[in-house]
């Protein structure tokens, strides 16, 4: 079913600035001779070039109260340092799927891949120097392959490694997110700071380019090298990666309740799994301190044994630090099958 695929050449037509499809620069094609770290033949020339999908280099925000464009389901990427939350629409994001950005300290990168599902923030500080990273236009398994700006090197992002040029092998740093809907951004966190359509980009925001491909299971654009067919292709799932161990994949719950835990062990270490339908939220916590769930007091949500109490960012109510989380995001289940075959499952 997953290998039907169809490449809608107008789509990407859309997004590129200057109409050269073969405008690699340093990025090598799919067709040249260098040494990739995946295989050569499964990187795809996803059509607009690179950086024909422009990231948002200079990125504007808006407090909650301001935003006017999102709708309460529209799902967005959220980020904490410290008392400063930011927030990043999907509706923007599946335009652009990069944006260049700081917060407090941090320098950082937001990559989303519309074709998997998958946002994930990497540290744009590489060896020691700060770059940007960019569309490079390829797709590996039908996901975003970004490249930095410094070296021009290659990345998968749903691999976290960088894959061809002078930093191959190398492993992305991340920094913590959670993805959830723009109406529980709101309960939660009245005061966040969201990117707003301030791009420097004319695009039709209020219209998600790819048709019914959230939707519709037995509909990739690209191939892939591994069909998993345990959960429909489209569902949105928690993964939970440990690169040297193994890693897992964490579904919704199915129940009526606000909030679920799952207690778990993976690779020898504890985690609580908080999920939630009907707050379109699911994120993982290491269980270092005995922690149980809180109800009615949202957005805290878990208390220690020694009564501290913890928010969905994991940040503590008391003068000490932030729960810690393993290395995780959401993905459509495919891209976990794909990358990771016969990843474990938890329902």
């Amino acid at each position: 079913m997953y290998r039907s695929f169809l490449l809608i050449t107008t789509v990407f037509f859309l997004f590129s600035c200057n109409g050269d499809e073969n405008n690699f620069g340093n990025i090598p094609s799919p067709n040249d001779n260098s040494d990739w770290l995946v295989p050569q033949s499964e990187v795809f020339d996803g059509g607009p070039g690179l950086d024909g999908i422009p990231s948002v280099d200079e990125p504007n925000f808006n407090k909650i109260a301001d935003i006017n464009f999102l709708s309460d389901d529209d799902l967005v990427l959220v980020i904490a340092e410290g008392d400063i939350i930011k927030a990043y629409p999907h509706p923007i994001l599946d335009w652009h799927e990069i944006v260049n950005d700081q917060i407090g300290s941090k320098k950082l990168a937001i990559t989303y891949c519309p074709l998997t599902g998958t946002g994930v923030a990497w540290n744009r500080v590489l060896n020691g120097e700060e770059t940007t990273f960019g569309v490079s236009g390829l797709l590996y398994n039908s996901n975003l392959m970004p490249y930095d700006r410094q070296t021009g090197s290659t990345w998968s992002q749903q691999s976290l490694l960088c894959v061809n040029g002078d930093l191959k092998g190398i492993r992305s740093e991340n920094y913590s997110l959670i993805e959830t809907s723009f109406a529980t951004l709101k309960m939660a966190f009245p005061n966040a700071e969201v990117l707003n359509l301030n791009t420097g980009f004319n695009r039709n925001y209020g219209v998600y380019p790819y048709n019914d491909y959230r939707t519709n299971n037995s509909r990739l654009l690209f191939p892939i090298s591994n069909e998993d067919d345990r959960l429909p292709a489209k569902e949105r799932t928690l993964g939970v990666i440990n690169l040297e161990k193994e890693s897992r994949v964490y579904s919704f719950d199915d129940g009526d309740q606000m909030l679920d835990v799952v207690k778990d062990n993976l690779s020898g270490e504890d985690l609580i799994i908080v999920r939630s339908r009907q707050l379109n939220l699911i994120v993982a916590f290491k269980n270092t301190n005995n922690l149980n769930i809180i109800e009615n007091k949202f957005p805290t949500i878990l208390v220690d044994q020694d009564g501290n109490e913890y928010d969905i960012m994991g940040r503590s109510t008391s003068d000490i630090p932030p729960l810690q989380m393993p290395t995780q995001f959401i993905g459509y289940w495919f891209s976990w099958g794909t990358f990771y075959p016969n990843i474990d499952l938890m329902e």
